[in-house]
């Protein structure tokens, strides 16, 4: 499996923006869809974006209102997930994981990194 290891969380005022990355171990990168998840205190982890293993595909939850842009370079074994705009209500642990194919499921991803904190201040 793939190990993934999440960066570039932080504490951001609300409208400002982050961007997390997600580096991937491993030889078959580009073989796995890839997602960003987020799990705020006391609630359920919770779908953000997807993209597929070449790029072509791109899965966003509706409530996000364009502001997050998921992206990939199979070159770096890397995913990004740059997030502009940023309210409180985003504040959580963002985590990436690697899936055999594109999907909003938590279910269907296999490898998870360990997450990253963002904190929105208001």
């Amino acid at each position: 499996q793939v190990q993934l290891v999440e960066s570039g969380g932080g504490l951001v005022q609300a409208g400002g923006s982050l961007r997390l990355s997600c580096a991937a171990s491993g030889r078959t990168f580009s073989s796995y869809a890839m997602g960003w998840f987020r799990q705020a205190p006391g609630k359920e982890r919770e779908f953000v974006a997807a993209i597929s293993g070449r790029g072509e595909g791109r899965y966003y939850v509706n409530s996000l209102e364009g502001r997050f842009t998921i992206s990939r370079d199979n070159a770096k074994n890397t995913v990004d997930l740059q997030m502009n705009s940023l309210k409180p209500e985003d504040t959580a642990v963002y985590y990436c994981a690697a899936g055999a194919s594109l999907s909003r499921r938590t279910v269907d991803y296999i490898s998870w990194g360990q997450g990253t904190q963002v904190t929105v201040s208001s």
